[in-house]
This record gives structure tokens, C-alpha cells and sequence, in this order.
């Protein structure tokens, strides 16, 4: 799996960061914060997220409590980002929006 290069990057992270993804400060990774109702609403979106990731082989770094799940995505294989942490951030986006109200 190859890094993102410029163009891929000009193409697609300023798509994810207009919905809200964040650099990671001191690595090439993005994250976000999800905010849902209650806990039963963020574990069956975490567990919609984590049926994707194991069908892609990509499994994000993240952290739950009751109705908030963080989730971080870098692809250890290239050192950084690439096209599969763009697919999964704009599924997790995808995955959450069935949530709101």
C-alpha cells in the first residue's frame, strides 16, 4: 500500500477535514471525535466500522467512552496515510450519519 502523494492528498483531505477530520500532531494520520445519543448507539457504530476494516484488512486505532468513540486512521504499512484511510474515514462519516436524528 503506497502513501498518499501530493496530488492524492489535494484531491481527498480537504474533503475529510471539511467534515471534520484532524491532522494528527507529530504523525501523518487523521481522527475524529463521533458523538452519539448513548453507549448501545456508539458500540453498534463501532461494530458497523469494525465489520468494514476487517473486510478491508485495515483496522483503525480508537477509544470509546459511553457515547463518544475517537477514531484515528494511518496505515502502518506505508508510514502515513493512504487510499484506504481515506475509504474508511468517509465510512465512518457515512456509518455515523444513519445515526442522526
Amino acid at each position: 500500500m503506497a502513501a498518499l502523494d501530493a496530488d492524492a492528498r489535494a484531491q481527498h483531505l480537504p474533503q475529510l477535514t471539511d467534515a471534520g477530520w484532524a491532522a494528527v500532531s507529530g504523525r501523518d494520520a487523521l481522527k475524529k471525535t463521533f458523538k452519539f445519543t448513548n453507549f448501545n448507539e456508539a458500540w453498534s457504530y463501532m461494530s458497523s466500522v469494525a465489520l468494514a476494516a476487517e473486510k478491508m484488512d485495515h483496522h483503525p486505532e480508537w477509544f470509546n467512552v459511553y457515547n463518544k468513540v475517537e477514531i484515528t486512521w494511518s496505515t502502518h504499512d506505508c508510514g502515513g496515510l493512504s487510499m484506504k484511510d481515506v475509504k474508511m474515514a468517509k465510512f465512518c462519516d457515512d456509518a455515523a450519519a444513519r445515526y442522526k436524528k
